[in-house]
């Protein structure tokens, strides 16, 4: 029993000293700790969230208490069917979504001024399993916004950082 236990701190103390850390949570820059978005479906709006909160941060109720302003001017995913069955029913589709974001300092002074993220995803539609599909395409759309919140997150951390230096 003893050596399991040294085993589990002897893997626990390895994890940390490379670098290990919890899959989601991000190394946020000093200025990104509160952030408040204005826009932005709710998906999106939960996903953001997360990743905040698993990083030490917090998505704020007001304008006031943020380091940074995230505004969101565009964020829609289109639904496209890429190929049919003998039957006319799709089998493969695509979601490709755009997002429009601008970010904004504490001092109302623009970081990153409309800048796009695209985003895609196709998936087949198995016929077979008509009632699955609904949910599998909501997981998908989380996935995408989790895809769209890292990216959100390092363009933010490299404008952050290089106004820091």
């Amino acid at each position: 029993m003893q050596i399991n236990k040294s085993f589990v701190v002897a893997v626990a103390l390895l994890l940390t000293a490379c670098g290990y850390h919890l899959r989601g949570a991000y190394d946020l820059p000093k200025g990104m700790k509160n952030v408040y978005m204005e826009g932005g479906s709710p998906t999106l709006r939960e996903q953001f969230d997360i990743a905040l909160t698993s990083s030490s941060g917090q998505l704020v109720a007001s304008r006031e208490k943020a380091d940074v302003v995230l505004r969101i001017f565009q964020d829609e995913i289109e639904h496209r069917t890429l190929s049919l069955s003998a039957r006319g029913r799709s089998n493969e589709i695509e979601l490709a979504g755009h997002l429009e974001f601008q970010l904004i300092n504490a001092k109302n002074e623009v970081l990153i001024d409309h800048e796009p993220v695209d985003f895609r995803r196709a998936y087949f539609n198995d016929q077979q399993d008509v009632i699955a599909k609904g949910n599998e395409e909501t997981i998908i759309r989380k996935e995408m916004y989790q895809q769209v919140v890292r990216t959100l997150i390092r363009r933010a951390r490299s404008v952050l950082e290089a106004k820091g230096k």
